[in-house]
């Protein structure tokens, strides 16, 4: 056990973590019960008000030696990645990179974004002097997810701390040690106080967690169906949440497009992570005009992309093994519908590895459409039209992100989708942005992290009025006379009312 992983009672449960690649041991970690989550949130509740005390400028002083150690440790740490998630060692690096950057950003911009200002009165109130804060909430709870299992929860833990509040972080039983050695990075810098713990274990710690008094707010990474049992769990105590959950989301080729550049954004945003991407693309409406050459162009690059181990595959195998048959489902179901495959088809999947799998004139009615996959499937469908493209990518009850292609109508389409994010001429750009806020509607839930809307996520606005002088017309009290409101009335009757 290291300094951040909270203690358990003697001969706890525990659990192993394993190389979805070779099946081998990576990690063995504690199953922690109700009684050691609410322990160490009652601890974080201490290190919140340390960490708040310091303020905005010693907190980003010590984000940014955190920072240092991150960079410092950056091989080390993407191999732990690797090894849990069996994604290539690059790829695991740059997940590391982007959440180095979103962490420096997050530090360095807390105090302009969340520091008391002054705010306009208004004329009926102008004897008052008004400003607003933003408080952190004390104590934040992060549950995280196996397929980014350093960005995506970092997305919450950084602008919860930049914020000033300590962070409980439940990582996804199949990134135990992720967790864990991210954690410790901040150990030493923090001066071993606990405000980045991490709890290990299945469902019920996740549920303990939310359930745990102290926390003030609950940021969740997941599926939807598990957001809701999250909520529920939530409602018990009113504690707020932050959901991120899954998308289908859509790519739109314009006649005018890049076809080459579309191409490659669509298969990588498709295949890359072996499709394990809640912003990756998983359907492309492309207009008829412009579908065969650019289908050539995807049919090409994805036939050349090959799943395996580090060094040999592109991408690595299913993290979560259960993924392997749903995304079977989908592509039996999308022939089954008489959708044709171009690349691959049933026999791609191999577990743990799924080889890529592109289908064309898919019914909108497949799984393979309506459903999540979040495997190395790509549907392409061809579209009369960009009108009839937005009508399907809009088709769904995910909203979480979208790309478009489009050398001149990029932006005006972009408005047009029902989503958190769009990407023009590129893929997934919006989430390397640290200004820029990401999440979703509908079923992809609701909140925000990154950017100021990140940092805003875990504060309570405090809104403050000072009298700076009594007004002449007594409004607000029993002293309140006839003649005082018909001034008023007159004072409102020619500012508003003409």
């Amino acid at each position: 056990m290291t300094a951040t992983e909270v203690p358990v009672a003697a001969a706890p449960a525990t659990f192993e973590s394993l190389d979805p690649r070779t099946g081998d041991v990576v990690g063995t970690h504690p199953v922690h019960d109700a009684a050691a989550v609410e322990a160490a949130v009652a601890r974080a509740v201490d290190a919140a008000q340390w960490w708040a005390d310091l303020g905005f400028a010693e907190r980003r002083n010590r984000l940014g030696e955190w920072r240092k150690a991150l960079v410092r440790r950056l091989d080390d740490l993407a191999r732990i990645v690797s090894d849990e998630t069996g994604k290539p060692l690059d790829d695991s690096r740059l997940e590391l990179v982007l959440a180095i950057d979103h962490l420096a950003w997050a530090s360095g911009n807390a105090e302009k974004v969340l520091r008391r200002r002054k705010v306009p009165a208004g004329l009926l109130m102008s004897n008052q002097a008004a400003t607003l804060a933003y408080a952190p909430l004390g104590v934040v709870g992060v549950i995280g997810p196996w397929n980014y299992p350093v960005f995506t929860p970092m997305g919450s833990i950084a602008y919860a701390l930049a914020a000033g509040n300590a962070v409980v972080f439940k990582p996804s039983e199949l990134t135990p040690g992720v967790g864990v050695a991210l954690a410790d990075t901040l150990a030493e810098i923090v001066e071993g106080r606990p405000l980045l713990q991490v709890v290990t274990g299945f469902g019920e710690t996740g549920a303990a967690l939310c359930r745990a008094p102290g926390i003030g707010k609950i940021a969740f990474t997941g599926s939807t169906a598990t957001a809701k049992r999250v909520m529920a769990a939530c409602a018990e105590s009113l504690t707020p949440v932050l959901m991120e959950c899954g998308g289908k989301d859509a790519l739109i080729v314009d006649g005018d497009a890049d076809l080459e550049a579309a191409a490659d954004a669509a298969v990588w945003g498709g295949m890359s992570n072996a499709g394990q991407t809640c912003v990756g693309v998983e359907r492309v409406y492309v207009v008829a005009d412009v579908a065969e050459k650019f289908t050539e162009h995807v049919v090409a690059k994805a036939r050349a992309l090959r799943p395996g181990g580090n060094p040999a595959g592109d991408f690595g195998p299913m993290t979560m093994a259960s993924q392997s048959e749903i995304v079977r489902r989908h592509i039996d179901d999308a022939l089954a519908k008489g959708g044709r495959a171009v690349v691959g088809g049933s026999e791609s999947v191999h577990a743990p590895f799924i080889d890529p799998v592109v289908i064309v004139d898919v019914p909108e009615d497949s799984s393979a459409i309506t459903e999540e996959t979040f495997g190395p499937l790509l549907v392409v469908n061809t579209v009369p039209d960009v009108d009839e493209a937005v009508r399907r990518a809009n088709a769904t009850g995910y909203g979480l992100g979208a790309t478009v292609f489009s050398k001149k109508r990029g932006e005006e389409i972009a408005a047009r989708l029902r989503c958190g994010m769009v990407a023009i001429n590129n893929v997934i750009s919006f989430a390397g942005i640290p200004s820029l806020p990401f999440g979703g509607v509908g079923d992809s839930g609701f909140g925000r992290i990154h950017g100021a809307d990140g940092l805003r996520e875990f504060t309570r606005p405090q809104s403050v009025a000072r009298q700076k002088f009594a007004l002449p017309i007594a409004v607000t009290s029993f002293k309140r006379t006839s003649r005082g409101m018909g001034a008023l009335l007159g004072i409102v009757r020619l500012r508003h009312g003409r």
